[in-house]
C-alpha cells in the first residue's frame, strides 16, 4: 500500500496543463506510428514532451550530496534531457550535424544543370518574410504575446519548410519558442502532400500543368560536382557569415558524397550521424515543451502561422510560375514554382505527380528536382539572412 500511495500521491502532484501535455506527447507519438507524419522527428519530439511534463524537462536540475576532501559538498546535476539540451541545441550541434546528413543525401546536378532554378529557389522564400511581417502584426495588436523581433524573426523561420534552420535560428534568439516552432515546422512539412496539391491546382489551369519542358540540360562534369559545395561555402560565407555554419554542413556533407574517396564518412553521414543527431534533437526539443510555457495563446498563434507559412510560400511560389510561364512563352510548368522550397524531395515528386495526372507523358521531375534543390540552398541562405538582421538590430 505504501508504494500505491507514493504513485498516487505523485498524480496528484501533476497540474492539469502537465496532464494535458502528456496527452499531446502522446498524440505526437500517435501521428508518427499510425499516421507516419514525419515520424523521425515526432516520435522522438513526442516522447520528450511526455518525459518533460513528468519532472524530467530540458531544464531539469537536481542537487546531489558528494564527499570531496572528505567534505560533504552539494553539487548541482542536469537531468539527461538538459545534457542533451545544453549539448546539442545550445551549441546548434544538432541542427548542423543534421544538416551533414541532408548534404550528403542531395544531388546538386539539376540545379546546375539548369541554373535558372536558382530563381525559383530564391522565390519560394516568401512564406519566412511575409510571416514575419503577419507575427509582428499580431505582436503589436495583441501586446501580451510578449514578442519582439527575435520571436517574430523565429516564427517566420517556419517559413522557411526547413526544420533544422528554424530550430538554428530559434536556439540563438529566442529558444523560449523552440517547441513551439519545432513542432509547427516538422508537423506541417510532414503534411505537405496534403497542403499543396488544392493549393496548386486552384492556382494552375489543367492547360497550366499540361505544358511539357524540353529536357537538353547542359552536361555536368565531376570536377564541377565537387568544386561547388567548396564554391557556394566561400562565398555565401562572405556574403552572409550568420548562415555559414548551416551552409558549411550542408556542404561538407555534400563533398562526402561527390568526393568518392570516403564512401564510409558518407554512408555514416545519411545514416548513423542524421538519426543519432535527429533522436538526441527531438528528445532536446520535446524536452522543453512544459506545460506551463506550451499552452498559451502565444502557441496557438504559432500553429496557426506556421501553417500560413506553408501556404504562403506555395502560394507565392506558383504565382511567380505563372510569371515564369508568361515570359518565357509557355516553356515555363508553373507547377515547378512550388518546388522552390527546402522540402527536398517531396515538393518535386508533388509537382511532377500532378503533371502527370494531366498528361502521363508529361515527365517535369528534373526541373521540379532542380528548383527543389535550389530551395534548399535558398531556405538556408533566407534563415542566414534573417538571422544577421535580427542580430544587427538587437
Amino acid at each position: 500500500m505504501g508504494n500505491l500511495g507514493s504513485i498516487v500521491d505523485t498524480f496528484y502532484l501533476l497540474s492539469w496543463r502537465e496532464i494535458v501535455m502528456i496527452i499531446v506527447g502522446l498524440v505526437l507519438i500517435g501521428l508518427a506510428i499510425f499516421k507516419e507524419y514525419e515520424p523521425t522527428l515526432l516520435l522522438p519530439i513526442g516522447f520528450g514532451c511526455v518525459l518533460a511534463n513528468l519532472g524530467m524537462s530540458a531544464y531539469q536540475t537536481f542537487t546531489v550530496t558528494e564527499v570531496v576532501n572528505g567534505q560533504a559538498t552539494e553539487v548541482v546535476r542536469s537531468g539527461f534531457l538538459k545534457v542533451l539540451y545544453d549539448a546539442g541545441i545550445t551549441t546548434e550541434l544538432f541542427p548542423l550535424l543534421i544538416f551533414v546528413g541532408v548534404g550528403a543525401m542531395i544531388d546538386f546536378r539539376p540545379l546546375l544543370a539548369m541554373p535558372k532554378m536558382v530563381i525559383l529557389g530564391a522565390a519560394g522564400q516568401f512564406g519566412i518574410y511575409g510571416t514575419l511581417l503577419l507575427a509582428s502584426f499580431l505582436a503589436k495588436s495583441f501586446p501580451g504575446l510578449h514578442w519582439g523581433l527575435a520571436q517574430t524573426a523565429s516564427i517566420g523561420t517556419i517559413g522557411a519548410i526547413d526544420g533544422p534552420t528554424a530550430i538554428y535560428v530559434t536556439s540563438k534568439i529566442a529558444p523560449n519558442l523552440l517547441g513551439p516552432i519545432a513542432v509547427a515546422a516538422y508537423s506541417y512539412m510532414s503534411l505537405i502532400p496534403i497542403i499543396q496539391p488544392p493549393i496548386m491546382r486552384a492556382l494552375s489551369s489543367k492547360e497550366d500543368r499540361k505544358i511539357r519542358m524540353e529536357y537538353a540540360p547542359r552536361e555536368v562534369s565531376d570536377r564541377s560536382i565537387v568544386v561547388f559545395p567548396m564554391l557556394v561555402t566561400i562565398i555565401i560565407s562572405i556574403i552572409s557569415p550568420a548562415a555559414a555554419p548551416l551552409i558549411a554542413a550542408l556542404m561538407l556533407g555534400n563533398l562526402l558524397k561527390e568526393s568518392g574517396v570516403v564512401d564510409r564518412l558518407d554512408k555514416a553521414a545519411q545514416n548513423e550521424i542524421i538519426n543519432v543527431s535527429t533522436l538526441f534533437l527531438g528528445l532536446a526539443v520535446g524536452g522543453t515543451m512544459i506545460g506551463s510555457q506550451f499552452l498559451t495563446v502565444g502557441v496557438l498563434f504559432i500553429l496557426v502561422l506556421g501553417l500560413l507559412a506553408f501556404v504562403l510560400d506555395t502560394v507565392f511560389g506558383m504565382l511567380f510560375g505563372q510569371f515564369m510561364k508568361v515570359i518565357t512563352g509557355r516553356k515555363i510548368n508553373p507547377l515547378i514554382g512550388a518546388c522552390g522550397i527546402s522540402a527536398f524531395p517531396m515538393a518535386g515528386r508533388i509537382a511532377a505527380k500532378l503533371a502527370l495526372e494531366e498528361d502521363p507523358d508529361n515527365f517535369i521531375l528534373m526541373h521540379a528536382m532542380g528548383a527543389n534543390t535550389a530551395g534548399q540552398l535558398g531556405s538556408v541562405i533566407a534563415g542566414g539572412v534573417l538571422l544577421a538582421l535580427v542580430q544587427g538590430f538587437l
